[in-house]
């Protein structure tokens, strides 16, 4: 079965453009200060034709706004790249040179790098010769790989939580990682949407195995009472979502399978597949039968 594609910088432009105000706080403080934060406007997507390279790329987030104190706009150009590539600089002052064809505004441009390669980014291009420097253009950057995960996890910062799953942990730190960061979702009390935003944005980043996630109950179930609670009552919601959009997948492979067969066979055939699923990720057979409707003396035969 192919690899199915994340669309990273669809991921990364629905994060930042829902906590941009966030984002700024926790990265560039300095800029934080100094922006309007009363003033964001999300501009439409530019698409720009690279004539050379023959390529055609899209502007990741612009957003306009005031600098305090100052009359007249400005626009701030955040593009994420999850790849490493030579000539990023380069890309990134093409776009800027476009933007400000286009606005006649300042423009401060922002990168951030989100690949797993420990690599050292340029934040500049600069053109020069011997006796002058005809171009010095800079950006500010994140590299998120480079970033300590632990030294974010005390931040009441949405855009900290889910980036969590992006920054420099190791294999054996993902559990820890994943709670650390289901505590901060708790600690955020953000609204459903929100939430659900966050909690898709890191797991398809940081996922673990059934062998983990049953470590990550056990480290959770540890934890000071109140807390453990919440956080294990987080678990079971987006476990069950996820088992409920199982069940319904499962249940129409199960159609297509038994289509043959009869429609009403290949729908239980699906249910007994996701439940042997659910069985095997430790679910009780009561929450099994709530969800699946399976009777429970099926359920405890397929147990047995």
């Amino acid at each position: 079965m192919a690899k199915q594609r994340i669309d990273h910088d669809r991921l990364f432009k629905e994060l930042l453009s829902t906590f941009f105000e966030e984002f700024l706080l926790l990265f560039f403080p300095d800029v934080y200060e100094h922006i309007d934060v009363h003033h964001f406007s999300f501009l439409s997507e530019e698409l720009f034709t690279d004539v050379t390279a023959g390529e055609k790329h899209r502007v990741d987030l612009l957003v306009e706004t005031k600098v305090k104190g100052e009359d007249g706009l400005v626009i701030v150009h955040v593009e994420h790249q999850s790849y490493t590539q030579r000539t990023f600089p380069e890309r990134m002052f093409l776009y800027f040179s476009r933007l400000f064809q286009k606005y006649r505004r300042r423009i401060l441009p922002i990168a951030i790098f989100s690949y797993d390669e420990q690599y050292d980014e340029p934040s500049s291009l600069v053109i020069q010769f011997p006796f002058l420097t005809v171009l010095d253009f800079r950006f500010l950057t994140v590299e998120l790989c480079k970033l300590p995960w632990r030294a974010y996890i005390r931040h009441a910062n949405p855009v900290a939580a889910a980036l969590l799953s992006k920054m420099g942990y190791n294999e054996d730190e993902k559990v820890e990682v994943k709670k650390e960061f289901l505590r901060m979702l708790v600690r955020l009390e953000l609204d459903e949407a929100k939430q659900r935003l966050l909690f898709g944005f890191f797991e398809t980043y940081l996922r673990l195995s059934e062998e983990e996630e049953a470590k990550l109950r056990n480290e959770v179930s540890q934890m000071e009472t109140k807390e453990a609670k919440r956080v294990m009552e987080l678990i079971v919601s987006y476990e069950q979502r996820g088992m409920e959009k199982g069940i319904q997948q499962g249940i129409e492979q199960g159609i297509k399978q038994g289509m043959k067969q009869g429609r009403q066979q290949g729908i239980e055939e699906g249910k007994l597949d996701v439940v042997k699923r659910m069985l095997a990720k430790g679910y009780d057979v009561d929450t099994i039968h709530e969800l699946t409707g399976l009777p429970i003396e099926k359920i405890e035969r397929l147990k047995g």
